[in-house]
């Protein structure tokens, strides 16, 4: 972002070079470790950071950082401040990055990929098998637009307040495959789907794949994609937390043969429209009963849902810690309005943003 004005800046790749010239963080990507790397996205106003695999949300939060600093460092050099939001609340051009697959976007998809540029949070947690995968992605959709609620930090689009806590949610459903989806039952189901939407010809490949959790096609893991990307580190290793407890616990259930929710794909569209509208600020719908109850209360029901896998994770103090911290002083939609309230100029939310980002808030 322009560090006067708060617009978008097209300067990914002055950035990435810059990175590249860089000393990389210590768990730099490896042959043989996935993750851990500063890339291109779609667009030429952002950059992607990802991390190796952790088991401990301590050396998450210092990678989730570490990595941070190093784009933020690579774009200050490029004239550019680096914020993490769902979205950019001023506007910005067009600047598609020259990969041949996204221009091939553009072309098939128009104005959905020209003004896709939004910020997700991708959590992947290591599975057993596909199988095993496919047990946990049927028994987490309920719970799903809870983790949206608590890491919406999307409220405005083009300048303009949207009254969404995640505008991002909205914007990401124009993508034909976005979205809840239907249980699969067993792997082979999961894969006749996917190919049968490939092979439809209405979407390019198997990565324009977007439902809310997928199986990954690169890596052993389910990956859950709901979240908006955080401002806040420690926001985002909430998240983590209590995606890894969503899934060991579904997995135990799969395991007992315990039934997933019967929820429809209906009813899970509702309840993430209902997250992504009101974030924590209102009700969510309890994907135990379809009705609406206060965000608090679902919350707590989410956190007591798998309280076990937490314990077992060492993470229950740390994720009870964090939750407490989201409803005391807001989650990133609701800081975000709170800094335009108080000196009513975006740019000022942008450059908050970009504190936020950085860890320089407290």
């Amino acid at each position: 972002m322009d560090a006067e004005s708060g617009r978008p800046l097209s300067v990914a790749a002055q950035t990435l070079r810059y990175a590249a010239e860089a000393a990389e963080p210590a768990d730099a990507t490896s042959d043989e470790v996935p993750g851990g790397s500063l890339e291109h996205e779609l667009q030429q106003q952002q950059v992607e950071t990802d991390t190796v695999p952790h088991t401990d949300m301590t050396a998450l939060a210092d990678d989730v950082r570490a990595w941070r600093d190093h784009a933020i460092t690579a774009a200050r050099r490029a004239g550019a401040r680096v914020i993490a939001a769902g979205t950019s609340p001023l506007p910005a051009g067009t600047a598609i990055v020259g990969k041949p697959r996204y221009l091939q976007m553009v072309e098939h998809f128009g104005l959905t990929t020209t003004e896709q540029l939004t910020g997700g949070c991708h959590v992947h947690v290591s599975i057993e098998s596909d199988d095993e995968g496919v047990g946990v992605l049927d028994r987490i959709r309920g719970w799903l637009p809870v983790l949206l609620a608590l890491s919406a930090n999307s409220p405005f689009w083009q300048a303009e307040d949207t009254k969404y806590e995640s505008f991002r949610s909205q914007a990401m459903v124009r993508w034909p495959t976005a979205g809840p989806t239907e249980m699969f039952g067993t792997a082979e189901g999961y894969r006749e789907t996917v190919a049968s939407m490939v092979g439809s010809g209405a979407i390019l490949d198997e990565g324009m794949v977007h439902f809310d959790a997928r199986l990954s096609h690169h890596y052993p893991t389910v990956e859950i994609r709901v979240a908006d990307v955080c401002a806040d580190a420690a926001d985002t290793v909430l998240v983590a937390a209590l995606t890894r407890g969503l899934v060991d616990t579904a997995a135990a259930e799969w395991r007992a043969g315990e039934e997933p929710l019967p929820l429809s794909v209906s009813m899970l569209r509702l309840m993430g429209w209902q997250a992504g509208r009101f974030g924590i600020t209102g009700d969510l719908i309890d994907p135990r009963t379809s009705k609406p109850r206060p965000a608090r209360e679902i919350v707590a029901d989410l956190v007591d849902h798998v309280r076990d896998a937490l314990r077992e994770n060492g993470d229950e103090a740390l994720v009870e810690e964090q939750i407490e911290q989201i409803f005391a002083r807001g989650n990133g939609a609701m800081r975000q309005r709170a800094m335009l309230e108080k000196t009513g100029q975006l740019s000022d939310v942008v450059a908050e943003l970009a504190r936020v980002t950085a860890g320089l808030d407290d």
